[in-house]
């Protein structure tokens, strides 16, 4: 097939030509829309899943949807030992600058630009790098409202911040929406600043909702930072997708190329990606240069398989092994190995510690690390598992003699 119309698109983030599987959670995210607008009481929600299911990609889904209804929305990634206050300062400013124009009362206007300015300016002594962030043209002009969203207490400061903000928008009869990707890795203190100021907002029937994206243990980090969170957030698990809407992410892409597959095809497609969306369209943008002609047949799969794999081992996968230490690596080696017990589920962190020879006290540094670059989640109390899918297949048919 003609590589240059491949219409398969692995990538970090990256929408693929057809969204399969995801109908049910956009038709969820515009109702909450439809009454948070209409000053209906509605949770915020978080999305939590493995990596690789499509989260970021089903993120920014969410905000193009809040964008088309002319909300103000604002984008965030959270990072391991960085503050959210600089992030949040940034995102509210876009979120602002997306309904401010349309305002009527430029007086109103200035007066929240000028809490949103206290709040940015207050990162210079809040946020935990030491850095800043002073506001661009759109804010030089204005002076910085003195005793509002400044305190430096950061849930306090977050309800006066939202708050004005949200009723912004509210003159205008839509609402304000903030994404955090990757939300797991906030810090537990401003985590809970953070769903206090969600819980404090939703009382109010503030138009404002938070909606975030992290790893399977998010909806427990949440839990842990504040008692009610199992209540404020509607929790979504984004999975892999079912066979038939599998089929769908590569058959549908296809015909918009005039091309076809074969059921063989699909089949075998599905079996070697279990409908991990990056595997999808890993394995679907492979298969197309793999091709020679319409349809695309098993033996079109078969070829192609070495070389997806390849890439995979090479990106996916290796980049993560990679970014481990040696005593991590070791640790994940020892999961993956005793993960065959378990059909690539949670192992015990006594198990191996066993099969290290180790105490188990002595691999936490080790464990605290790979939790800490997302290579691996708690799933439970004494127990352990890869962020990653496959990521235990893969080091088990790795060849690590030379790493």
């Amino acid at each position: 097939m003609d590589p240059v119309r491949n219409p398969y698109a692995p990538g970090a983030g990256q929408r693929p030509p057809e969204l399969a599987g995801r109908d049910r959670q956009l038709q969820q995210f515009e109702v909450t829309l439809e009454r948070v607008a209409a000053g209906r009481p509605e949770r915020s929600m978080v999305l939590y899943g493995l990596r690789g299911v499509g989260k970021t990609v089903l993120l920014n889904a969410l905000r193009s949807a809040a964008v088309q209804r002319a909300w103000g929305t604002g984008k965030i990634e959270a990072r391991p030992d960085a503050g959210i206050r600089l992030h949040i300062a940034q995102a509210t400013h876009a979120a602002v600058r997306e309904v401010a124009h349309r305002h009527r009362d430029p007086d109103r206007v200035d007066g929240v630009a000028g809490v949103l300015k206290s709040f940015a300016l207050a990162t210079r002594q809040a946020d935990r790098q030491g850095r800043g962030w002073v506001p661009g043209a759109h804010l030089s002009d204005v002076v910085a409202t003195k005793g509002r969203a400044d305190s430096g207490d950061l849930e306090l400061d977050l309800v006066e911040l939202f708050t004005d903000i949200a009723d912004l928008a509210r003159d205008l009869g839509v609402g304000i929406a903030l994404f955090i990707d990757e939300m797991q890795d906030i810090d537990v203190a401003e985590l809970a600043a953070l769903c206090g100021a969600c819980h404090e907002i939703g009382q109010q029937g503030a138009p404002l909702i938070v909606v975030g994206a992290g790893l399977p243990h998010l909806p427990a980090a949440l839990a842990a930072s504040k008692s009610y969170a199992e209540r404020l957030f509607a929790y979504v698990e984004v999975d892999r997708l079912p066979h038939e809407m599998a089929e769908r992410a590569w058959t549908v892409p296809a015909a918009g190329e005039g091309v076809t597959f074969e059921p063989e095809a699909l089949a075998e497609l599905y079996r070697v990606t279990e409908g991990y969306p990056y595997f999808v369209q890993a394995y679907g943008k492979v298969t197309w240069d793999a091709a020679l002609a319409d349809p695309i047949g098993l033996s079109d799969v078969q070829a192609a398989a070495p070389e997806a794999e390849a890439e995979l081992g090479r990106g996916f996968f290796g980049v993560r092994y990679e970014r481990a230490t040696p005593a991590e690596r070791d640790y994940m080696v020892a999961m993956a190995d005793l993960a065959v017990q378990t059909g690539d589920g949670p192992v015990a962190t006594a198990e191996i510690a066993r099969h290290l020879g180790r105490k188990p006290q002595s691999l936490s540094p080790a464990r605290d690390g790979l939790i800490k670059k997302g290579l691996v989640y708690s799933a439970e109390r004494g127990q352990i598992a890869f962020t990653v899918p496959h990521f235990a297949r893969f080091l088990r048919g790795r060849d690590l003699s030379t790493t």
